[in-house]
C-alpha cells in the first residue's frame, strides 16, 4: 500500500455513508498518517470547514447541494491558495473533467478506482504535483488532440489571406482586374495571381462561380451594380 505524506485532510461528499467508510479506512491505519479535521456534506459546508481547521488536503466530490464541488473549489482556492483539492467523483465526462481543472483542482480521481490510485493521487498532490487518475488521463488526452485536430481544419475561406478575400470580394461585386489593381495599388499581374491562386484555393473555375459562392459565404449580398462606368471598387474595412 501506497503511503501518502502525513497530512490533515477533509472530505467533502454528500454521502454519509462514503465519508464515513473512508474516515474509517484512514484512522484504522495510523502508518498513513492521516487525519480527518473535518467533514462536509454540502459544498458551503466544506467552505467553512476549511476556513475553520486549515487542512493540508481536501477530498472533494463534485454533485453537492447547496453549492457543487466545482464553486467550492473556487471559493477554497481563491481564499486559502495552498490547500490542495483533490477531486473524488464518479464524474468522467471531458467537460466536467477539465471543468474541474480549471476551477483550480490539484488532482482528479474516481470513486470506481483502486484505494492505492487515491493515496498516490493525494500523495502526488500534496508533494505540488498535478494527479490524474489512467481514465482521466486519458479523457483529457483524447479531448486535447480532438481540439487540435478540429483547430487545424480550416474550411477552404479560411485558408484565404487578408488579400485574396479583398479579390474575390471585389470580382463578385463586379470590378475587372485593372480596376482592382488600381483600386489597391498593386500590379495587375499580382491581381491576377491572387486571383487564381483564390480560385485555385475554393476549387472553382470562372467569376460566375466565384461570384455565387462570395454571395453564400456572405462576403457580397449580391452582385454590386455599378452606376455609371469608372465607379471606384469599395475597399473592405
Amino acid at each position: 500500500m501506497i503511503n501518502p505524506k502525513p497530512c490533515r485532510i477533509v472530505i467533502a461528499e454528500d454521502h454519509k455513508m462514503l465519508r464515513e467508510m473512508l474516515r474509517s479506512i484512514f484512522e484504522s491505519d495510523p502508518e498513513l498518517g492521516i487525519e480527518v479535521v473535518g467533514e462536509a456534506g454540502d459544498g458551503r459546508e466544506a467552505v467553512e470547514c476549511v476556513a475553520q481547521n486549515h487542512p493540508d488536503l481536501v477530498l472533494m466530490d463534485l454533485a453537492m447541494p447547496k453549492m457543487n464541488g466545482h464553486q467550492a473549489i473556487v471559493e477554497i482556492k481563491k481564499t486559502f491558495p495552498v490547500t490542495k483539492i483533490l477531486v473524488l467523483t464518479m464524474y468522467s465526462s471531458e467537460d466536467v473533467i477539465m471543468k474541474a481543472l480549471k476551477a483550480g483542482a490539484d488532482g482528479y480521481v474516481l470513486k470506481g478506482d483502486s484505494f492505492d490510485e487515491l493515496l498516490l493521487a493525494m500523495s502526488d498532490v500534496l508533494d505540488g504535483n498535478s494527479h490524474l487518475s489512467p481514465e482521466v488521463s486519458q479523457k483529457v488526452v483524447q479531448g486535447y488532440l480532438q481540439a487540435t485536430r478540429h483547430a487545424d481544419t480550416k474550411t477552404p475561406l479560411e485558408t484565404l489571406t487578408p488579400r485574396e478575400h479583398e479579390i474575390i470580394k471585389l470580382v463578385a461585386e463586379g470590378y475587372k482586374s485593372k480596376e482592382i489593381a488600381k483600386a489597391l495599388s498593386i500590379s495587375l499581374k499580382t491581381v491576377e495571381t491572387h486571383r487564381a491562386n483564390t480560385m485555385k484555393k475554393l476549387g472553382l473555375r470562372n467569376v460566375a462561380e466565384m461570384t455565387v459562392y462570395a454571395i453564400e459565404e456572405g462576403l457580397v449580398q449580391k452582385p454590386a451594380l455599378r452606376a455609371r462606368e469608372g465607379d471606384q471598387p469599395v475597399l473592405l474595412p
